[in-house]
């Protein structure tokens, strides 16, 4: 079944990296996604860890009864700027050897170019997946991709379709639910689509900022740029849980043993260890009722 991951964000800025693994596991949680933490894998930098570091993490994680399913490395690997672009091959070509020494499989990433010089982005990711890729399938790691709010692609059916572009199934998807009203709001056409190219769905609440007429956020001056989005305890927001997890359900994701479910909740640090175990209760109720949605739809359609 799904493997639900707790994403440590709330915890950086008051625990050490090698106290994740104990604090997922005193919180319940069986898996951990690694984020970027400034003593592994910082954001948009070139990594930290050595040898020790990396055996020192594993320990910790073996101790902790618990495993890291996938890294989430943000490295501006679609930037239109040459210079950044291959700082960035260079940095997730590392974090790739990385995972496979910490015995992890799957890196979780966004696209991270820019909006403004969508063209130019597109061709500056598909440069880096010519480096990245034949490397990723060696070392049998699959990359999955967000369309990140801000990103040169948010629409997560045009993501989709630069995914499908790259011809491989090392490659596939994240969907964010945080994320939905910027990706189009389209999770029941869209992941029944991805079938089994759907590597994580991360669990986190947001408002549907083109709510009351596009006045539901007001941010000056008017007519910015700016992408609002929040990653709020689920069912705080507008996102229809009951709706994405029939359809996770009818599609297999959450039948499925490689299929990671993370919780992102990165509003309330202050009540990190409340909504951490909140999250991880929600999300199990939600898979049992997803499942529920698709037995009772397949037994409807035999009688």
């Amino acid at each position: 079944m799904v493997r639900i991951a707790l994403d440590p964000t709330p915890y950086h800025h008051d625990h050490g990296l090698l106290d994740f693994p104990d604090i997922a596991a005193r919180l319940g949680y069986d898996h951990l996604q690694l984020t970027p933490h400034a003593d592994f894998g910082p954001f948009y930098r070139y990594p930290k860890a050595d040898d020790a570091l990396v055996a020192a993490l594993r320990k910790r994680v073996a101790d902790a009864g618990i495993t890291i399913p996938a890294l989430l490395p943000v490295q501006r690997i679609s930037s239109p700027e040459e210079p950044q672009r291959e700082a960035a091959v260079r940095n997730f070509s590392r974090i790739i050897r990385l995972a496979v020494e910490l015995g992890v499989d799957t890196l979780n990433t966004e696209f991270s170019g820019r909006p403004e010089r969508s063209e130019d982005s597109e061709a500056a990711f598909y440069r880096s997946m010519e480096t990245l890729l034949p490397l990723a399938e060696r070392e049998g790691v699959r990359i999955n991709f967000d369309p990140h709010p801000d990103d040169f692609v948010e629409d997560g059916l045009e993501a989709w379709r630069i995914i499908r572009g790259l011809n491989s199934s090392s490659v596939g998807f994240v969907y964010v639910a945080s994320h939905t009203f910027h990706s189009g709001d389209r999770a029941a056409s869209l992941l029944p689509e991805l079938g089994d190219r759907l590597g994580a769905v991360y669990a986190a609440d947001t408002f549907d900022h083109h709510r009351s007429h596009g006045l539901r956020y007001i941010s000056n001056p008017p007519g910015n740029a700016a992408r609002v989005h929040q990653h709020l305890a689920i069912g705080d927001g507008d996102v229809d849980w009951t709706g994405l997890f029939a359809t996770l359900g009818r599609t297999g994701f959450l039948d499925r043993e490689d299929a990671i479910l993370v919780s992102n909740v990165f509003a309330e640090d202050e009540r990190a260890d409340e909504i951490s175990r909140f999250q991880l209760e929600r999300l199990r109720a939600l898979i049992d009722t997803g499942r529920a949605a698709a037995s009772n739809e397949g037994a409807g359609a035999d009688a």
